[in-house]
């Protein structure tokens, strides 16, 4: 790793230790049930491939060549940073360059990267339990978890995760296990059907990167405030500022605008994830209209002010929505132009819905549709 004007501002290694160190323990099975779990997602991830395509029609089948990796916490923790530290590279090598050199600039890189590394730690740790499935799209090679095939690619499924909500939602095993697989399925075969989606992402996050343009320890304090408003601030409910996620504490004018088109497609991704489980499912998840109603209540239910805080300060409250609006486009889109209609939303970036028209699906519909027929 190539360091730029002293020690790495994230000490990415002790981030890894401190959420391994932090992690909730996942529910108790057997070393037999482990194994049979495992077993039957990795089965349930090669049935949902066929299913997804011909629901989407999307791809050939068995086209993608990416892996599925059915991972514990730790094992996630691991994949994501080794993923945050790639994506995140670029901004970091043009802050320490920014730090440069000076008096003392060797020591607080240290203790900045190590505090970094902590804090990086503790969010992870907070999310590892939460996450049921992941396509990872940016992550390297690594020794612990291969590449994919497509630059890195790989469907990673959190057995422990995925067994701890089937019980506390007490569905049926064997159906939530395949509903979870049909959502992460649809995510592989989004970027591996449509080959321009994983670089068209990539360079607007790093558009969004390069526009941030805050010393190291501005961003640090930023970060600080925020979580400071957050768990310490007013009861709920009290009117008054509101406090702003990170992405949106480091914005320019051009960061909004990347960020609005960020959202619009990550709407998309989502919401057409939520609308192929729920088609798929009535053919081939008995109970799906059950795990559907109990997943939304779950979803909606009441959390800890501290649950709350961190999805506030993580951005999750938008990802929330994301599902719902995205869900509701990718519906009122294919009720309108039908399924293949729909999926001139994959022709290139241009097809894709703006923010608006995630609102407005008839807008998006108008102007593709009338683009495509003139």
């Amino acid at each position: 790793m190539t360091r730029i004007g002293g020690p790495e501002l994230v000490d990415w290694k002790l981030a890894v230790a401190t959420a391994t160190r932090l992690l909730r323990p996942g529910p108790e099975v057997s070393r037999d049930e482990a194994r049979a779990v495992v077993a039957e997602l990795r089965r349930h991830a090669k049935a949902s491939e066929e299913h997804v395509r011909a629901f989407t029609r999307l791809g050939e089948q068995g086209a993608h060549g990416t892996p599925v990796l059915v991972v514990d916490r730790p094992g996630w923790v691991k994949a994501n940073v080794a993923g945050f530290r790639e994506l995140l590279k670029p901004l970091l090598d043009k802050m320490q360059q920014r730090r440069g050199a000076g008096p003392g600039s060797a020591v607080v890189g240290v203790v900045g990267g190590k505090v970094t590394g902590v804090e990086v730690g503790m969010l992870l740790s907070f999310l590892s339990s939460r996450v049921l499935g992941q396509y990872e799209t940016f992550a390297p090679a690594t020794r612990d978890l291969p590449a994919g095939a497509n630059g890195g690619g790989r469907l990673l499924l959190v057995a422990p995760n995925i067994v701890h909500v089937e019980r506390e939602l007490d569905v049926q095993p064997h159906d939530f296990r395949l509903w979870v697989c049909l959502h992460e399925e649809t995510h592989r075969t989004q970027f591996t059907a449509v080959p321009w989606l994983r670089d068209h992402l990539e360079g607007e996050i790093q558009a969004f990167l390069a526009e941030t343009d805050v010393d190291p320890m501005t961003l640090l304090e930023r970060i600080r405030e925020a979580a400071q408003s957050l768990v310490g601030g007013r009861p709920e409910g009290e009117e008054g500022d509101e406090a702003h996620s990170l992405v949106e504490l480091v914005q320019t004018p051009t960061q909004r605008e990347i960020l609005g088109r960020l959202t619009a497609v990550m709407s998309l991704l989502e919401g057409h994830a939520d609308y192929v489980m729920d088609g798929v499912g009535p053919d081939v998840v008995p109970s799906v209209a059950e795990i559907r109603e109990k997943f939304q209540q779950r979803r909606a239910k009441g959390a800890s002010r501290l649950d709350l805080a961190l999805r506030k300060l993580l951005g999750l409250d938008a990802k929330l929505r994301q599902y719902r609006d995205g869900e509701r486009f990718v519906r009122a889109a294919v009720e309108q132009v039908g399924m293949d209609g729909f999926n001139h939303v994959w022709t290139s970036p241009n097809t894709l819905p703006t923010k608006a028209e995630i609102a407005k699906p008839a807008d998006w519909v108008a102007r593709v549709h009338r683009k495509a027929e003139s």
